[in-house]
């Protein structure tokens, strides 16, 4: 395991997401707020008065929550580009298949290059949304790279990670979790969200550090892809080698340039779990009936590895963000 911490996080604040995006969402057929569930069994065993799961087995019609992003920026995007455009991404399973459903609703093709390590059920159910996929044998960052590279004026690339020169796509993206969050209606002593590039841990820390509810944040990845832990550490943006993690969506080695200034300043905590520490929360969610997928119970793989260095107490109300269910799980 390996810990970061901030004392210097809850003084920090920055701006808001735009208000607008949760009008958006709130048009969208379909649209409903995801659940907010308790599970006694889990506060009793970790000594805290409530754990709650924001639970994003089901957003949209898709097992995570991935379209609050995707959806919002390539509403923005197609603002700035009239006339009919493909759609490109890369993802390791749910973000491009949010991109490939959007695509086909506005009726535009889609473009989706994936890194070889993204089973052949994530394949299938990325085309059966409609797009083209390409399999890139080598990392997520590799993908991500072919997708820029093959992006052109007439195809729009819609990529959840940021680098220089490319970051107004991804600061949608970002401003598009904020929904998840706003739909939050207690006040939480500790949040703890998964990191990949960082983008829905840098859409917690920009919630709660810019309003009147200032929790402690956690943001948790694997051992085996800790691009973000690993950057906090070094105190600068660093790339980490990347193997086969059962977290298939926090598989990245690159941290987003976005992410990298809003975590390094707001986020309290972060941590490293083990694939056998997620695949374990993965199994007692499904025990209090919660569906969870190992990259959305890295959470509470997470919470229980840090708990002895977090002051938690027996009235600690504590937030998980569970981005995805089994079958995103699976799919990844």
């Amino acid at each position: 395991m390996h810990w970061y911490e901030n004392a210097a996080a809850r003084s920090w604040r920055t701006a808001p997401a735009p208000a607008e995006v949760l009008a958006f969402h709130q048009s969208l057929p379909g649209y409903r707020p995801t659940p907010l569930t308790a599970v006694p069994s889990l506060a009793s065993g970790l000594g805290v008065g409530q754990v709650l799961v924001k639970d994003e087995s089901h957003r949209l019609g898709l097992p995570a929550f991935k379209a609050l992003g995707a959806w919002w920026a390539i509403h923005r995007a197609l603002q700035d580009r009239p006339g009919p455009v493909e759609l490109v991404t890369a993802t390791d399973g749910n973000h491009g298949r949010a991109v490939a459903r959007r695509a086909a609703m506005l009726g535009l093709p889609s473009h989706v290059f994936v890194p070889d390590v993204v089973s052949d059920a994530a394949i299938d159910a990325i085309r059966s949304e409609g797009a083209t996929v390409t399999v890139v044998p080598d990392s997520y960052d590799a993908a991500v790279a072919e997708a820029a590279s093959y992006a052109s004026e007439d195809r729009l690339l819609i990529q959840d990670s940021a680098w220089p020169g490319y970051e107004v796509v991804p600061q949608h993206i970002v401003d598009g979790y904020s929904t998840l969050f706003r739909e939050i209606d207690v006040q939480p002593d500790l949040v703890v969200v998964p990191m990949g590039v960082g983008s829905i841990a840098q859409a917690a820390v920009t919630h709660y550090r810019s309003g009147p509810i200032t929790p402690a944040v956690l943001g948790v990845e694997p051992a085996t892809a800790s691009c973000v832990t690993t950057s906090l550490l070094a105190g600068e943006l660093v790339t980490v080698p990347t193997g086969k993690t059962v977290m298939a969506g926090l598989n990245c080695g690159t941290p987003s340039t976005l992410a990298w200034p809003v975590l390094r300043s707001g986020l309290d905590y972060a941590v490293t779990v083990s694939d056998e520490e997620a695949l374990r929360a993965a199994d007692d969610l499904k025990a209090s009936g919660i569906s969870s997928g190992p990259s959305g119970a890295a959470t509470l793989a997470g919470l229980r590895a840090a708990r002895n260095r977090l002051a938690l107490a027996p009235d600690t109300t504590v937030i998980l963000i569970n981005t995805e269910g089994v079958a995103a799980g699976v799919l990844s």
